[in-house]
């Protein structure tokens, strides 16, 4: 049978595939370090498992509002009030199935054939994948090593043409864990909105940062700025709800009920029980995020000081998510290895430890690992990378 173009041109996740490799691996007695995986190990706060329980039992177990339940739209909006200084009305939010579906109604919201997206490398896997299949052109934008992967107004300049439509900018950013400053979103956000350039902001990571660093939402900047962005954000990783599969996105009315509308005839409605349970999220204690944040602070230090000891390895400390991106490109050159694929596939088999290759995230020569992850379980997989380099490169 004959597929569509559409889903021919589409790559499978390449993050979702070598996790799901290693869980097979795992339940064949292989004993498998998973670094692949982008969600937290601690499991839901209480009080929204709580939550999620009197839904059940009050029966809350029927359709919902494309849109979302009336009381997790207001929650979001209160909680961009409060955090993110964003003044939204709940009707500029929808409730969404994950900030990726998000993103995707979003892509089939605004983009036509020919469109041009920027899309600042290293980048989500799932970025171009999206836009391709809404029909738009991904532009890549490099991003520099030597300025820590931070996005700057001069990297998006040179790939501005009169068919660029809308940027995407990730911050903090999976995969590096860079994050850009209040100036420079300003200066991002103004050149934007002076051209009509719609920003997708995806911040999926915003709680999750370091050394005193506080994340910025560009819709805040002003309303200028503002209206020319939509806010994307989950409760995956801030509340450790991957599973619950419940995002939303906030911005102009137009283009939210668009997504409605996409809501409205492929997913219906975000899972009731989800939905109730975020509402708990959102508007319950948060404290559990200081001991997150400190256990995530540890493991960041430590993954990156084993990372820098292994021969031909180089790795900067991320200020934000819980990635390590680390510069492996002298150490495929000194084993002869063709790519980081290939280095990854050799830690597969020879480590058993399970990473992502950098060139899945628009920058080949790197390797992503997550930080997500039991101290135990970095210290043996970090133990067991350093000894599959030096097995390597002795022979």
């Amino acid at each position: 049978m004959k597929l569509s173009k559409r889903v021919l041109n589409m790559s499978p996740s390449p993050t979702m595939a070598i996790t799901a490799k290693a869980k097979e691996m795992r339940a064949k007695g292989i004993d498998v370090i998973g670094f692949g995986a982008g969600e937290p190990d601690f499991d839901t706060p209480c009080h929204v498992k709580e939550a999620a329980k009197r839904a059940i039992d009050e029966g809350f177990t029927k359709y919902t509002p494309p849109a979302g339940i009336p009381e997790l739209r207001k929650a979001v909006a209160d909680k961009l009030k409060k955090e993110n200084n964003i003044d939204y009305d709940p009707s500029e939010i929808v409730i969404t199935d994950g900030a990726k579906q998000a993103l995707f109604a979003l892509m089939l919201s605004v983009i036509e054939k020919g469109d041009e997206v920027i899309i600042p490398a290293p980048y989500w896997v799932t970025y171009p994948e999206q836009v391709k299949f809404a029909g738009g052109k991904p532009v890549f934008v490099e991003t520099k090593e030597e300025n820590n992967f931070s996005l700057t107004l001069e990297d998006i300049k040179p790939a501005v043409t009169d068919k660029t439509k809308l940027l995407i900018l990730c911050t903090p950013n999976n995969p590096t864990g860079s994050v850009v400053d209040k100036d420079e979103l300003e200066k991002i956000g103004n050149f934007c909105a002076e051209r009509g350039i719609i920003i997708a902001s995806d911040e999926c990571y915003e709680k999750l940062t370091y050394d005193g660093f506080k994340h910025v939402s560009i819709a805040s900047l002003s309303e200028k700025i503002k209206s020319i962005t939509v806010t994307i954000n989950a409760l995956s990783k801030a509340f450790s709800m991957t599973g619950w599969r419940v995002g939303y996105a906030a911005g102009p009315k137009d283009i939210i009920n668009s997504m409605i509308k996409i809501n409205s005839q492929s997913i219906s409605n975000v899972n009731s029980i989800a939905q109730k349970a975020a509402v708990a999220a959102l508007t319950g204690s948060q404290e559990f995020l200081k001991d997150w944040l400190k256990a995530f602070d540890e493991r960041r230090r430590f993954m990156v000081e084993k990372l820098n000891e292994i021969p031909g390895v180089k790795c900067l400390l991320p200020k934000g998510a819980f990635y390590a991106f680390p510069n492996v490109k002298e150490l495929i050159e000194r084993a002869g290895f063709k790519d980081d694929f290939q280095l990854a596939d050799y830690l597969l088999e020879k480590a058993k430890i399970a990473v992502v290759p950098g060139t899945a995230f628009g920058m080949p020569g790197y390797l992503r690992l997550s930080y997500a992850t039991s101290m135990d379980n970095i210290k043996e997989g970090l133990e067991r990378f350093e000894k599959a380099v030096e097995e390597l490169l002795n022979d």
